[in-house]
Parts: C-alpha cells; structure tokens; sequence
C-alpha cells in the first residue's frame, strides 16, 4: 500500500464519525477516483441543490363573465423562473403577473410554475354565461304620414343591446333609447336592428309620404249674388283633392269637398274659400252683395217630415226685407193646423225642434213673421209625419169578433137577409172613399190618429162636459195627436193605447172632442177599455167615443199593417179586422157587436124600441119613408162575385185594403160621407194609389149574419 494513501486513508478514517454506510461507499469511491489520478491534494467539492418554486396565489376576477366578456387571471409565485397557463399558450418569466382573457364557455385554467428544481402547478375556473337576446320595447314613427320634402321622427326604446342600427341610411347608435329624424323622399319602412353577444332582433316602422298635388278649387259662387238686408245667400264649393274646407269670414269648416252654407251679412262681403291638403291650399273668393231690405218674407219653403214618436231633425224658418230683428209665430187661424204635437217654434229664431212627435199625416200650419215695425208676411210649410201605429193591430184577442173572418169562402157565415141590414138604395151607387191620406185634407192631416204611451205615462185630468164619461183622468200626453187638430172645428177624436206593465193591463183610452190648449184636457164624450187583452165591450145603450159605441183605434185600417215589412211603394201586409166605415144615416138600431146608435126615432121599425141583437132586427123593417139604412155594427164584406179591379195591380195599398173586404168586410161604425173608409193619417200613405178604392160601390158588398158567432151580447168573444 502506498504510504500516502494510507495517509489520506488514515486521516479521513480518523475523521469520521459514525458515518452511515452509504455515505461511507459514497466516499470511498470519490476517494478511489481521487487516487487515481496523479497529483490529487484537494479536498472534493459538493453540489449545492435549488428549492422547488411555490404558488401563492392564482385568481380569475370576474370569476363569472358573460359570453364575449372578458376576465383578468393574476398569479403570484416564489422561485419560479417561468409560468405557463393553459389551455392557451400563454407564457412568462415573471413570477408575478396578469393576463386578460376571453373563453366562449366556462373554462378551468391550469398556472405552471417552474425553475431548475421542477414545477408547481394550481387551478382556477370561469363560469362563462350565454347572453339573451336584445328586447326592442318600442319602435315608431311620428308622425306616421307627411308631405314630401317634411320630417317624421323615429323613436326606439329597447334593452340588452350593444348597438343599434336604422336600415335604410347609416345610422348607428349604442343608446338604448332615442330618437333620429328621417325626411324619405318615397314611402318608407324602416328597419331598427338591436344586437348584443347573443344575437340580434328587428322592428319596423313605417314612413308614408304623401306625394299629393294642391287642391283645385272648381267652383266658388254666392246665390244669390245680391241680397237684401236680413236675407240670406247660399255658398256653394266644389274642389278636389282638398281634405279641408274653410270660408272666412266667419269661422265655417268642412271636410267635404262639395257643398253648401247659408250666409246673412250685414254688410257687402266677400267670401274667402281655403281649400287645404297635405300639399298645401288653394283659394277663391265669392262677393255677396247686401242693399236696402225691400218687403218682408218668408223664405222657408219646405222643412223636412218626421215620425210619431221621435224626436224632430228641426227646421228653421227664414226672412228677408222687412226691418230685422224678426219674430217667429203660428197663425192661429182655424182654417190652418198648429204645428205636429211636440213640436214648439222658436220666436226669436225660426227653429223648429221637438224631442217627441205626436202628431201624424201631412199639416201644413201658416207661419207668421214680424219684424221691428210690425210689419208680418206669412206662408204655409207642410210637414208630413210618418205614423207608428202597428199596436192598433194587437188590440183585442185573436177570438175577438174584430179579429175573426167573415168571407164567405173560409167561413159558414150567411148572408144578413133582414130587412134593416140592407143598404139603403139611394146609398148603393156610393163608391167606397178613403176618408184617411198622405196629404193634408185642407190644410190638415187626414184620417183619425192614435198613440200608444208606455204603463208607466202619468195620469192627467180630463173634463167630461156634455155626454158620456168613462173616466175623469187619463194616460193622455200633451203631446196626443188630435183627429183635424186643435183648430178642428169637427170631431177632434183623441186615441190613446196604454201599454201592459208593472202587472197592469194594456188599455184603451179615446175621447172624441178633446181639446188641450195648455191642460187640463177637456172633452165632449169619452169611453175606456180597461183590458184590451180581453173582450169585453162597453154596456149597451151607454154611449162612448163613437156613435156606434165600438172602438175607434182598432177598426182604422193603418199604413203598418198595410206596409208590413215591405215598403209603401212594394207594401206586403195585411189587414185583418173590419174597417169602420159611414153612410150618410143609420138607422135607430144597433147589432152586436155595438151598443149604440146614433140614428134618429124617425126609423124606427114598428112596433117602437131600439133593436141591440140579430134576432130582433131580422124581424124589423123599417118604415117605407125612412131613407136612413144600417144599423150600427152590422158588417158588410165584398160579395165573392165582385172581381178585383183591375187598378189595384198597379195600386198596391188598395190592393192589401180590398184584400181585407173580402176576408174581414166593412162595418158600420157613424155617420158620415156614405161610403167613407176611416184610417190613420200618415205620410206612408199614397193618395194616388188609394183612388183605386173608388172603383168600387156599396152595391159590391152584403151584410153578413154573424149571430151565430156571438157568445153574448156584452162581449166581443166569438163562439168559434
């Protein structure tokens, strides 16, 4: 052994400690390697090891992002010489640092730090959301419509967006609400886009531009040219394509193209027309030229008709000359009717108005003018009213002997061979006359009127005076239309159709010379049919309304009924009940269904005493020298041999009338015009056509023996 190694050896050896196995083989091999190689004196060096890098921190703020946001992810590191990040490839030397990113979904973030040692790694996570649709509350134009060259602005109310943009044009914005103005040459529709991360939505607003041309003025003219003091002048216009009409002076506006106004200066004036429209207006003018009043007038000619029970459209009368101011009157002259039931005249300014009309058929009151010198001028307007009289049709039972068929077709019923029951033959060649009409009859309506009034209508005061009253008070309006009118210097017959109601019955009330002027109404004779939903008739020999003592409402022939549902020029209805009629005298007899008379002692049948039923009269006869004929309630039906006449082809109201003479007859009902039909007054009417009815002669009819009908003689009730 080499005495220096041995040294060495000895010397380490002595050196040692308790050295632990592995060290010592450690050892003796870097010994060895010392050895061997020549001139080794110094001592072995060892290796100094790097610690590991650590974390301290490694975050993502926000930790929760929305698609298309973005997050910062910070770190903090010890002893790492580089940092990694993934997914991704990002990469630093610094320790510490951030880094700002934006996943599309949630993502977890892996941070690796690293130095010669090795690596450490440490995690974090960021929930990414998906974004909603943008929401667009609102989008319009305003306004909708213009005029070429003119502005309309849009306005958006929306939420969620990230940008806005208005299709057609450039427009863009990032507001949420606003509002831009557009002046499109052409109609437009306008798209408004919102978009954010999720998508984008649209809305749409329209723009329409008017391209019209100015309005033409066609005519502009005043007629007359030249008036009086207080007289009045028409304007007339007719343009195109205005939307709006205005006349100063004055304050006068239209939005008709064609028309008219009435004008009154003062003074000479000329009229300015504007005709305006999208486009813009046009003008012309009218000059009226105002002189001197010359003689008072009325220049009203006609006012418009109207219908019983409705309120009046109004009329105003109108004057000229004179010396203004003028007032208003209705002549009380009894040669000339009051105006229609319900309506008033206005003194001051010619306007006639009313909220319900009473009155029916054609008046033709005089009209009275008087100016500031008491000067009056005067003229006749007619007013003709329509009727509303289907309820007479409902008066009285289906089983009522007003309601049942006396012809001899459908019926058994004969022939009335007793003497009193025939006609008398001075009255055959009598043609049958409508004593009803749509024209006035000298200057007032024609025909008997009725109205029906609701359960509830107050009860009023009437005064009986001269003969037989049914009752003291009454259902009776003011406004009750009156047979001839208030001026009516003969029967004035009032007839008033009370409606069922609140458990009371409908009823009948008729007067036959009521007289209101004011109230209380006053009367001469009155009859009451307390429930018309039954049969009774009034007590016989009693006296009532009408001579015969049978109600007058439900045996006048109507134009309801004759209309029906068609119309007065193509009537389609029926008529179905008797209709009253006079002779110029009936006898001193009554038939059922009557309960009174009122012909005269002379002809009674011998033996004395009036005659009430069938069987009694068929044993009468009256004296030779009585000229009088008919009792009162005997019905005549045209005869089955007697042909339509021709004329009621082309008259289709007679038609529906001759119809009923043969299904339900005539009955004798007063005295009066021989011949003479009794009906309502109505405007509906055509007089023309009504002619036809002449065609034909009381000799064209017989009586008919309806004894064997009657149940008794106190009742309308039919047997069968």
């Amino acid at each position: 052994m080499d005495p220096a190694r041995s040294i060495r050896m000895g010397k380490l050896s002595s050196g040692l400690r308790r050295i632990p196995g592995p060290v010592v083989c450690a050892l003796g091999l870097l010994l060895a390697a010392c050895i061997g190689l020549a001139g080794c004196t110094s001592p072995i060096p060892i290796a100094k090891q790097d610690p590991a890098p650590t974390i301290s921190s490694f975050t993502a703020s926000p930790a929760l992002i929305t698609a298309g946001a973005s997050t910062t992810l910070s770190w903090n590191t010890q002893g790492a010489t580089s940092v990694t990040i993934a997914p991704g490839n990002f990469a630093s030397t610094s320790g510490t640092g951030s880094v700002a990113l934006s996943p599309t979904a949630t993502t977890t973030y892996t941070l690796t730090a690293t130095n010669s040692t090795g690596s450490v790694t440490a995690l974090v996570s960021v929930t990414v959301t998906q974004p909603n649709l943008p929401t667009i509350t609102s989008f319009t134009a305003s306004p909708t419509g213009i005029a070429l060259g003119a502005i309309s602005t849009l306005s958006w109310t929306t939420s969620g967006a990230a940008t806005l943009t208005i299709t057609p044009g450039t427009f863009a914005s990032t507001s949420a609400s606003g509002t831009t103005n557009v002046s499109p040459e052409a109609t437009t529709t306008y798209v408004l886009t919102a978009t954010n991360a999720a998508g984008s939505v649209t809305a749409t607003a329209t723009v329409t531009v008017q391209t019209t041309t100015l309005p033409s003025i066609t005519s502009f003219t005043a007629n007359p040219a030249s008036i009086q003091t207080g007289s009045s002048s028409t304007l007339s216009w007719a343009t195109t394509g205005a939307t709006g009409i205005a006349i100063t002076p004055g304050t006068f506006t239209s939005t008709s193209g064609n028309g008219t106004t009435s004008v009154s200066p003062t003074a000479t004036t000329t009229y300015t027309l504007t005709a305006t429209n999208a486009a813009g207006s046009n003008t012309a003018t009218a000059k009226v030229t105002v002189s001197a009043g010359g003689p008072l007038k009325i220049t009203t000619t006609s006012c418009p008709g109207g219908t019983q029970g409705t309120a009046y459209a109004g009329c105003t009368i109108g004057a000229s000359g004179g010396t203004p101011p003028y007032t208003f009157s209705v002549s009380n002259s009894v040669s000339y009717p009051p105006l229609p039931e319900g309506m008033t005249l206005n003194a001051s300014t010619g306007s006639i108005t009313s909220t319900l009309i009473g009155g029916q058929g054609t008046y033709i009151p005089e009209i009275v003018v008087t100016d500031s010198t008491n000067a009056q001028a005067t003229a006749n307007i007619s007013f003709a009213i329509s009727g509303s009289n289907a309820f007479l049709e409902s008066i009285f039972p289906s089983n009522s002997i007003f309601h049942h068929r006396v012809d001899a077709a459908t019926t058994s019923l004969p022939v009335d061979t007793s003497p009193a029951a025939a006609i008398y033959s001075g009255y055959l060649s009598a043609t049958v006359k409508a004593f009803f009409g749509g024209n006035a009859y000298e200057n007032f309506p024609n025909g008997i009127p009725a109205i029906e009034v609701p359960w509830n209508q107050p009860d009023v005061a009437v005064s009986t005076t001269v003969y037989q009253k049914y009752f003291t008070s009454g259902p009776i309006p003011a406004y009750a239309p009156v047979e001839g009118t208030s001026n009516s210097t003969g029967d004035r017959h009032v007839l008033v159709y009370l409606e069922a109601g609140n458990g009371n019955n409908p009823a009948l009330y008729e007067m036959w010379q009521g007289i209101y002027e004011g109230g209380p109404w006053t009367d001469s004779s009155n009859a009451e049919w307390p429930n018309v939903a039954g049969n009774a008739l009034t007590p016989q020999g009693q006296g009532t309304s009408d001579a015969a003592g049978l109600p007058v409402g439900p045996l006048l022939v109507n134009a309801d009924e004759v209309i029906g549902t068609g119309t007065p020029t193509a009537p389609n209805g029926t008529v179905q009940h008797p209709i009253r009629f006079t002779l110029n005298h009936m006898l001193n007899y009554w038939v059922w269904p009557a309960t009174e008379t009122a012909g005269t002692g002379s002809c009674t049948a011998s033996g004395g005493g009036t005659i009430s039923t069938e069987s009694e009269i068929s044993q009468a006869t009256p004296p030779a020298s009585c000229t009088m004929t008919g009792p009162a309630g005997e019905i005549y039906r045209l005869k089955a041999s007697v042909a339509t006449p021709a004329c009621a082809a082309t008259s289709p109201q007679a038609a529906v009338i001759i119809t009923a003479f043969r299904n339900y007859g005539i009955i004798l009902a007063d005295n009066g015009m021989s011949g003479g039909l009794i009906g309502t007054p109505d405007a509906r009417w055509n007089d023309t056509d009504l002619q036809c009815l002449t065609s034909l002669t009381l000799s064209d009819f017989e009586p008919v023996n309806v004894s064997s009908l009657m149940v008794n003689n106190d009742s309308g009730q039919t047997s069968h």
